[in-house]
């Protein structure tokens, strides 16, 4: 796929003015931040240890199912499992392929004083399951927007729409026109936020998973972003 080039102007406080880059820089790279509102910022994650273990904490805290035993032994490995995990994408992801974002406070800290308080990945992919009910037959990839997480103590003060706005700033600088992401059938907060964001449901998993193997039923939900209407522009 030719890579497109992009730059978020660093005049606005969201990434609702694109424009293109001469010189080939990315905005990640020259600006540092994709979106910045609410008194929340984002960008993407930096290959640095202490910032790594700061957003696996993160997604830990938010996706850890807490045990009647031996609950925070459990809970040390599973965030151990997902810091191992991010580690491995981002150093065998290509940067055009998969982005780790994280959220943090408006305020000047210094790099070891940066709060992490909210997370995404977004990664390039092309499963068929999900490119058929994208009414473009010419698409053959897509962003796939997983892991979305906030700290408890920081819910509901915009983290999360704003991480998917960096989502969708991502899409257009990567040159993708739709994204994608799953939500439980019955998580009606995390729906009506994507809903709010511009996503729309067009399938679910199948009866078999839920009555046969007796895990919760997903729905698809899918977004265009906005890529085309840039192109028109330009």
């Amino acid at each position: 796929m030719k890579a497109r080039r992009f730059v978020v102007h660093s005049s606005t406080s969201s990434a609702e003015e694109v424009g293109l880059v001469g010189d080939g820089k990315c905005a990640e790279g020259q600006f540092g931040y994709l979106v910045n509102e609410y008194g929340w910022k984002v960008r993407r994650l930096v290959e640095n240890a202490d910032e790594m273990r700061k957003a696996a904490q993160v997604q830990a805290e938010a996706f850890h199912v807490p045990l009647a035993l031996f609950n925070d032994l459990f809970f040390d490995f599973f965030q151990a499992e997902v810091l191992s995990g991010l580690v491995y994408k981002l150093r065998n992801s290509p940067p055009n392929r998969y982005a780790c974002l994280v959220a943090e406070p408006t305020t000047n800290a210094s790099d070891s004083q940066k709060q992490v308080v909210g997370i995404v990945d977004v990664t390039v992919l092309r499963d068929k399951s999900v490119l058929q009910y994208i009414p473009a037959a010419e698409v053959e990839e897509y962003l796939y927007v997983s892991g979305i997480a906030v700290l408890k103590s920081f819910r509901r003060q915009k983290i999360a729409t704003l991480l998917l706005k960096a989502c969708d700033v991502l899409s257009v600088l990567w040159g993708f026109e739709y994204l994608a992401l799953r939500a439980y059938e019955d998580d009606f907060g995390a729906r009506k936020l994507y809903t709010n964001a511009g996503y729309r449901v067009v399938s679910g998993d199948p009866q078999w998973m839920t009555t046969w193997i007796g895990r919760k039923r997903r729905v698809l939900m899918i977004k265009r972003s906005n890529l085309h209407t840039f192109n028109r522009a330009t």
